[in-house]
Parts: C-alpha cells; structure tokens; sequence
C-alpha cells in the first residue's frame, strides 16, 4: 500500500487529504491516470507529483509504503 496526500482544490474534490492505495510496482504516471480514472478530477493530469518529499518523473516506479503527494498549480495576485 502506498499513502497519496492532496493539497488545496483537491483535498476538496477528493474529500480527504489522503488515502490509501494499492499501487506497488506502478509508475507514478499510471498512479496518477489511476486517480484520475477514480475521481475524474482532471487537475489532477497537471499537478506537479513528489514522491517520498521529492518531485519525480512519471516514469518514477512506486516501491511499498511510499507517499505521494499531488500539488496543484497555484496561482496568486
């Protein structure tokens, strides 16, 4: 199982700021189609993705107990 944290708009669409999943062995870019298909929350197919407190490419493998954290683009004034 893997834990994915949510931040700003998506913690709202979601309904939670993390949850559990099994996704071991996936790239990050499959985790992400995952939620995507799950939730049908498109920002979540341009949000900036870290794994473990790092960002990583999406070709990044997904090892047992990692955490990952979708980081929606902010925009401020």
């Amino acid at each position: 199982m893997i834990t994915l944290l949510f931040f700003a708009g998506l913690k709202e669409a979601i309904g939670d700021d993390q949850i559990k999943m099994p996704a071991v062995g996936m790239t990050l870019g499959e985790v992400k189609e995952k939620v995507w298909a799950e939730y049908s929350i498109e920002q979540v197919k341009s949000c900036m993705v870290a794994v473990n407190e790092e960002f990583a490419p999406e070709e990044t493998t997904i090892q047992e107990g990692d955490t990952i954290a979708f980081i929606p683009p902010v925009s401020g004034g």
